[in-house]
């Protein structure tokens, strides 16, 4: 008698939306980690030459970019799957949603998960073409250390000096940040590591999470938007 896939189960994919979402936030800590390199104040030298050692990972970066687009998809689409399980599950559609306390932890970040997922997934393949393809139009080039490389530092000085894009992208974050609130604390729930004891200190990790990786990304704007003024080549198209 053969067994059931336990990846067709609600609980089976709500374990791969954990993993995956764990997954995704550690590559955040180190995407951030990266961008952290924008603050040095050289004119952006640092901040090219750490996107330069990137590209020069050549098939290595390819095969990353693959692993981390894989993880991706299997997290939206696992997330669609449970949205849609509870949906077609709720029998009461008329309930006051309030929180429950204790372990349910209804709160506007839950409820919102699929819109901030939605606004996110929209998100994600506009900074990649902004940023990583500087919106169709070949990058300049730079020397550094006597090494010929892409401008990327001016492309992000040249878009995040347009107000729009500043307004978009801390918006953006700002939602971010509620999105990760409550994944911190789903994950780690779905993954069965909740301890009833530890419900307090992992709420509480999970806000303190989101607060310092969203407010990470979110200061990058406004810091360039009303603080650097420097003479660099302003590249990067327009969103």
């Amino acid at each position: 008698m053969s067994k059931s896939n336990p990846f067709k189960t609600t609980v089976g994919r709500k374990v791969i939306m954990a993993v995956s979402g764990i997954l995704l936030m550690l590559f955040l800590i180190v995407h951030l980690a990266g961008n952290l390199t924008l603050f040095v104040p050289d004119g952006g030298e640092m901040f090219n030459k750490y996107a330069y050692t990137l590209e020069s990972l050549g098939p290595l970066l390819y095969l990353a970019e693959a692993g981390l687009l894989a993880i991706f998809l299997f997290h939206i689409i696992t997330a669609f799957q449970v949205h849609y399980e509870k949906k077609k599950a709720r029998t009461d559609r008329y309930a006051v949603e309030a929180s429950k306390g204790g372990p349910s932890k209804k709160t506007i970040a839950s409820r919102s998960m699929i819109i901030t997922g939605i606004i996110l997934l929209v998100f994600i393949p506009l900074h990649i073409w902004m940023f990583k393809y500087n919106a169709g139009e070949p990058y300049p080039k730079v020397m550094v250390d006597e090494t010929e490389m892409k401008d990327i530092y001016g492309a992000v000085y040249g878009a995040f000096k347009r107000p729009g894009v500043v307004a978009f992208y801390t918006t953006v974050m700002f939602l971010l940040g509620f999105h990760l609130r409550h994944g911190f604390w789903s994950a780690l729930q779905s993954l069965g590591a909740m301890n009833p004891r530890w419900t307090p200190l992992v709420y509480a990790g999970g806000f303190v999470f989101a607060l310092l990786l969203a407010g990470g990304f979110l200061i990058l704007p406004l810091y360039f938007y009303f603080f650097v003024e420097v003479p660099v080549a302003v590249s990067g198209g327009a969103m």
